[in-house]
């Protein structure tokens, strides 16, 4: 495994995606993420964060993501892992694991 811990950042909101029906909250994304990885890769270290788009956002990079994502240029929730795109609107755990995996991750 790479020595560096991978950092997972959720974006999101309470309120759905407007142009992502059925799926579900930026929150429940979130959550559910964090099981599926524990789950699937146990005792692996990881950040995973949450930034709310609708809070005040004191860090730069954060708030400069959900301006992007008010502005239309990403639908949430919007996924990073070690800064890049995994997903967005309708997250999907296969790309996830994919990078998580290239970055040295080993399913059990």
């Amino acid at each position: 495994m790479t020595n560096a811990t991978p950092t997972i950042e959720v974006y999101g909101a309470s309120i759905i995606c407007a142009s992502c029906v059925n799926a579900p909250s930026s929150k429940d994304t979130y959550e559910w993420l964090q099981a599926a990885i524990d789950r699937k890769y146990p005792n692996q270290a990881y950040t995973l964060r949450y930034i709310d788009i609708e809070q005040p956002i004191e860090n730069e990079r954060d708030q400069s993501y959900a301006d992007r994502i008010n502005e239309d240029e990403f639908f949430y929730p919007l996924v990073l892992i070690n800064d890049e795109m995994i997903g967005e609107g309708y997250i999907q755990l296969k790309p996830v694991f994919t990078k998580l995996e290239a970055l040295g991750f080993t399913a059990v």
